[in-house]
């Protein structure tokens, strides 16, 4: 009976995961047809590696842990801007530069994250979705300045991988309208 009750657990579990796998799949698949700018593959790698998302077997139960994700990513993104700023290593317009980066990630993003958190958590997807519409900008905002001075930003590929951190919870809230 004890090997029985074990099955039937494995089984439950074995469904849950498979559920899951096929959420992802389907979600990514359905998003990065819809808008071409979010990568396939980095969507599914992003939300597989999350054990959150892995364990997701909804839209909803989706968009709080790539919210987080993205969300931590920004944090990741702003310690590698203090660490830049801190070797300076840089010319003074870059350093300038990544300083502004670092308060739109700051003030920008992280914050318009936490509101689009407020707004799931009273249900309300459509401010959700317009908060993380909102934080999109500032990745792409921040390589934007780099080519008013003219210069390469040293963090092209952490504000390419932020945008797609972003775009998978937009694409999710999308979805949920």
């Amino acid at each position: 009976m004890k090997f029985f009750a074990s099955f039937i657990v494995f089984l439950l579990f074995l469904n849950g995961f498979a559920t899951a796998q096929t959420l992802i799949q389907d979600f990514c698949k359905k998003a990065s047809a819809k808008n071409p700018k979010l990568k396939f593959d980095f969507c599914i790698n992003s939300l597989q590696q999350d054990p959150p998302s892995k364990a997701a077997t909804n839209l909803k139960d989706l968009l709080v842990p790539s919210i987080n994700t993205a969300a931590g990513q920004t944090s990741t993104v702003i310690g590698i801007i203090d660490q830049i700023i801190k070797e300076a290593k840089y010319g003074e317009n870059i350093l300038t530069t990544l300083r502004g980066c670092r308060y739109m990630f700051n003030k920008g993003v992280l914050v318009d994250i936490s509101y689009a958190l407020v707004a799931i958590k009273s249900g309300d997807y459509k401010e959700a979705h317009r908060f993380l519409d909102y934080g999109l900008t500032f990745p792409s905002g921040c390589d934007y300045e780099f080519e008013k001075i003219k210069q390469h930003s040293p963090i092209t590929n952490d504000t390419n991988v932020l945008y797609q951190k972003i775009l998978i919870p937009l694409s999710v809230s999308e979805m949920l309208l």
